[in-house]
């Protein structure tokens, strides 16, 4: 046997008619319907979310103000000044996060950018080995010019069957 449309109901009992007040002074919800004798809310003239004159709820909160993005990607910021004090910790002119985080530089297990601030006029000075999760292109230009060479580490949320962005911040109140 099939189904069809027109053969769908509720279960028995499952629904129920409301209650229709206010029809005579004959029955349960006659006269006053359910609303008490006299005043205010007996004569329907009160404002939705009126509180009585205290400030209302829709007034106490404040406005949204601005936008949380909860997939946000936070790099932690290195610059080249900073590469370019602590050459002697790096071993071999290899840079990446886990020597950064042995130099105090950085905490572990952040993302790491490295950025072009506090470059002399003589450019970075020194080769290195750069290994980090994004560069900027200014870093990029003087990393090369001095001979090094820079590889970007893949963000482990970007890859094959992966979401393509991190995990979201925040809880189910966030950007509400």
């Amino acid at each position: 046997m099939t189904i069809k449309p027109q053969d769908l109901a509720p279960s028995p009992g499952a629904t129920k008619s409301r209650k229709r007040v206010g029809r005579g002074i004959g029955g349960k919800g006659g006269k006053t319907a359910g609303r008490g004798t006299k005043g205010q809310h007996a004569r329907n003239t009160v404002a939705r979310g009126f509180e009585g004159g205290q400030m209302p709820l829709k007034q106490r909160i404040p406005k949204l103000k601005g936008f949380t993005n909860p997939f946000r990607v936070e790099y932690s910021a290195v610059n080249l000044d900073t590469l370019g004090e602590l050459t002697e910790r790096f071993p071999g002119g290899r840079v990446d996060p886990e020597t950064l985080a042995a130099a105090g530089v950085v905490r572990r297990n952040v993302y790491v950018k490295i950025l072009a601030r506090g470059l002399g006029d003589d450019g970075l000075g020194v080769t290195l080995d750069v290994h980090a999760h994004a560069v900027s292109k200014a870093a990029e230009a003087a990393i090369t010019a001095a001979g090094g060479t820079v590889t970007l580490l893949p963000l482990p949320f970007r890859g094959e069957g992966k979401a393509g962005r991190p995990a979201a911040q925040g809880n189910q109140f966030t950007n509400r």
